[in-house]
């Protein structure tokens, strides 16, 4: 949990940056390809970490509507990503703004539950890291390069010259 809005900003901006990494080696041809009838496409996975941002946003009070619950996914990969940053911006700007570090520790309710919210800071953090990592399997079983991000992935170390770990 967050005590600190400074804290939260500083890991916001390296974890967005590697969300958006992901969304930029997903390709137009591969994007809306499942794997499995039970799990997402990369397509949808995106849209759903974008859409969040607004559905956890405004159910925190940080933004007055949800902007984008019933929007469909954008045309492009490069627009989703686009949208993406917007909102990720702006996110970050509204716990700015709204928020203090005395008041991370006050409750709201989220889901049928009393959240500090600290902790919504956390989950927005930790739900982005939970659908990133489907993502990256998702793209290696459908031939796509995958970043590094909190490590060289195969790719990084082939082009330092260096054998993957195993």
């Amino acid at each position: 949990m967050y005590r600190n809005i400074e804290d939260f900003i500083n890991d916001w901006k390296t974890e967005s940056e590697a969300t958006l990494s992901i969304f930029r080696l997903i390709t137009e041809e591969r994007r809306n390809e499942k794997i499995h009838k039970q799990v997402r496409s990369l397509d949808r996975l995106a849209w759903h970490l974008t859409q969040t941002l607004t559905e956890m946003g405004c159910a925190a009070g940080l933004f007055g509507k949800d902007e984008l619950h019933d929007r469909p996914s954008p045309s492009s990969i490069t627009e989703l990503a686009e949208v993406y940053q917007s909102y990720s911006t702006l996110i970050a700007r509204a716990v700015k703004l709204k928020w203090t570090d005395s008041s991370l520790g006050e409750t709201l309710p989220m889901y049928g539950e009393e959240w500090e919210k600290g902790k919504v800071l956390r989950v927005i953090i930790a739900h982005q890291t939970h659908h990133r990592g489907q993502m990256t399997v998702i793209m290696r079983l459908l031939g796509l390069p995958v970043p590094g991000l909190y490590g060289p992935s195969a790719e990084e170390w082939a082009n330092m010259g260096l054998p993957a770990m195993e």
